[in-house]
């Protein structure tokens, strides 16, 4: 056996599911071979006659999954911060969208984008989710609403990964809203723009799965349903913006379809839950939106919990109603609002988050035979972690098995 490197005399915080809280194992030690995880165990019980390239003392310090955040809307362009005034003034998010505000707002400076501008003005955010310990995140498109710009939000976040090392999971989002353009129109909208993105999307390989907004002032069930089975033909899996201000049942629809995860489901009711727990799919919990709309309708996390739904937390990054960039300050909110224990939420920016992207095979838990993607922590107790906002604990991301 041999290990490109050994890191030594920390704590992990696994959060495997092997009966112990965080999954923790103190006093232990890592070995890394071609970007994996090659052995995790106490530091006495390293396994004998193992050449070792290089060996890092890791100081005792706790160390996690890297964050994994897997709802965002990071590439957009233009601002929205008079959204922000007109809510605090009693104007609700539905009110806004309806006068032409909230997604359309953005729609114009995306058009007015390249690609290339895109992903630069988006860096700054990705930034400082790395400064939280990120290794990977899911980035949507949903703001350029037409054929050239939905492209370019999608190449834009792909190049993201390639500046910046984190992996980069990427959604088309093209069925976030209605265009001006095709105002009062939206099965034509569905028909002539969504409908041949997905297949294009796919054809490049821009986009690693489908998502829309199933809402009243977004696309109705049925409209979901044609999109999906585009989605369906093309190769791609789904997943939906559901139950966020209504029950539409989205939570439901989107078990037919198998999907990675449903999201938001503030209104979403039991039979949605049971069939969310069939499909085995996972709830992308978004608390930034919840507490940035002043919302009072919180979502099922007991029912949830019963049901065995795993339970992701994300940012829901975007420039309206959810503009955060602190994983660890929503995974406080998860506790904080939502009433989620500290190792379900540190679970739900970690080995959750994966889940709801398909990767929980590769990352999200430290296990032998996954991405050696970590992050490392100047902190006593990992609830610190959860308790603490805008401390910034993190000393350092290992991904691929290298410091970043």
């Amino acid at each position: 056996m041999r290990f490109d490197r050994l890191y030594t005399n920390a704590r992990f915080a696994t959060m495997a599911e092997n009966g112990s809280t965080y999954g923790a194992i103190e006093g232990a030690s890592l070995g890394v071979r071609d970007g994996r995880i090659a052995w995790i165990g106490p530091d006495g019980d390293r396994p004998a006659n193992v050449e070792i390239a290089e060996t890092e003392d890791l100081d005792g310090r706790w160390v996690t999954p890297a964050l994994v955040d897997c709802h965002t809307h990071l590439v957009f362009a233009g601002d929205r911060s008079d959204e922000f005034e007109r809510r605090l003034a009693g104007e609700s998010y539905e009110s806004i969208a309806k006068s032409g505000g909230g997604i359309k707002s953005t729609v114009a400076a995306v058009r007015a984008a390249t690609a290339a501008e895109l992903a630069a003005d988006a860096l700054s955010r990705l930034d400082a989710l790395t400064s939280e310990g990120l290794g990977t995140i899911e980035i949507k498109s949903g703001y350029g609403l037409n054929f050239e710009s939905e492209i370019n939000m999608l190449k834009a976040a792909r190049s993201l990964g390639l500046v910046s090392g984190v992996r980069v999971k990427t959604t088309l989002l093209a069925a976030h809203a209605v265009p001006p353009e095709y105002a009062g129109k939206a099965d034509a909208y569905i028909d002539e723009v969504c409908l041949p993105l997905v297949a294009e999307a796919a054809r490049q390989g821009l986009a690693d799965a489908v998502d829309a907004y199933c809402e009243g002032i977004g696309f109705s069930p049925d409209q979901v349903r044609r999109l999906f089975d585009a989605a369906k033909a093309a190769g791609l899996p789904v997943k939906l913006h559901a139950d966020q201000l209504s029950d539409l049942g989205g939570a439901a629809l989107a078990a037919d379809y198998g999907a990675l995860s449903a999201d938001h489901l503030e209104y979403t009711n039991a039979d949605g839950i049971a069939a969310m727990a069939k499909a085995g799919m996972t709830a992308v919990i978004l608390p930034g939106a919840f507490y940035c709309l002043n919302e009072t309708q919180r979502p099922p996390i007991e029912a949830l919990r019963k049901a065995g739904v795993p339970m992701a937390l994300a940012t829901d990054a975007n420039p309206g109603t959810s503009p955060i960039l602190s994983l660890l300050t929503i995974a406080n909110m998860g506790c904080t609002l939502f009433g989620m224990t500290v190792e379900e939420a540190l679970a739900g920016i970690t080995r959750e988050g994966a889940g709801a992207l398909g990767l929980g095979k590769e990352i999200g838990t430290i296990e032998t035979g996954k991405r050696c993607d970590l992050a490392v922590w100047d902190v006593e107790h990992p609830a610190q972690l959860v308790q603490w906002v805008g401390a910034k604990p993190l000393h350092g991301r290992i991904l691929n098995g290298e410091w970043a």
